[in-house]
């Protein structure tokens, strides 16, 4: 069984965020980018897990993105990925990115593509479906367990009020979420083998982009904190129905 794991580059959660040109680009100037938690905590993490199990013969890596992301791709080779793809090419949009990892994916053969359920940066929770429709292949989104047998995937994901078992024949594409692994860090000896490891980068195929952004904008942030007595349940209620606001 071959495996491709889709990585995005994303901000450090620790980044202050800004934005340029009338609040229409992110800003990326002195910005420290990492692999998206979720694509490698659990996507690429449970890959290798199934590698080591020997129920995978390959996993790599894919990323569409420009050489400035090679970084963050070789960290996921330090952590354990045969090889990895660079699709060279700055998505403007989700439909974008998936459009060029289901080429690539259906020109190679892979029997499983896993995504991470979402990226941090945009929160989109769409790539791994758009993949899954463009290769006209079966989809399980949110998964927190997957186990594979010959050639058969078992898999559970969380739903309202409990957790549904769903089993599926690969090829199939999969977004995983917390519980499907846990988190790796790279030891010395796969840092020092990831810089020999295969990275080849692909031209993008033409694709037009489905949405554009019309702008950004920061959270308002958190606001001070009302404080109400105890026996102040009226006053309360008044402050419900007339200040408290949804988000």
């Amino acid at each position: 069984m071959k495996i491709l794991v889709a990585i995005s580059n994303v901000p450090d959660t620790t980044t202050k965020i800004q934005f340029s040109d009338g609040d229409t680009k992110f800003n990326s100037a002195g910005v420290t980018y990492v692999i998206n938690p979720y694509d490698e905590w659990y996507a690429l993490v449970r890959a290798l897990e199934l590698k080591e199990a020997n129920l995978a013969e390959k996993v790599t890596i894919i990323h569409v993105g420009l050489a400035d992301s090679e970084a963050t791709i070789r960290k996921g080779l330090a952590l354990g990925a045969d090889d990895a793809v660079r699709i060279d090419g700055e998505g403007p949009d989700a439909f974008f990115v998936a459009a060029q990892i289901a080429s690539y994916a259906s020109a190679n053969g892979y029997d499983m593509v896993l995504v991470g359920k979402e990226t941090i940066n945009y929160n989109g929770s769409s790539v791994g479906g758009m993949i899954a429709g463009l290769m006209d292949l079966p989809y399980v989104s949110l998964a927190t367990k997957l186990d594979v047998s010959g050639n058969k995937a078992t898999i559970e994901h969380d739903m309202d009020g409990g957790t549904q078992v769903v089993e599926c024949e690969l090829p199939m594409v999969v977004s995983c979420a917390k519980g499907m692994a846990e988190q790796r860090i790279p030891n010395m000896r796969g840092i020092m083998a990831a810089r020999t490891k295969p990275l080849a980068v692909v031209a993008a195929t033409p694709t037009e982009a489905l949405t554009g952004i019309v702008s950004y904008s920061l959270n308002a942030g958190r606001t001070t904190c009302k404080m109400i007595d105890e026996s102040s349940i009226d006053e309360l209620v008044n402050l419900l129905h007339t200040e408290a606001k949804v988000i």
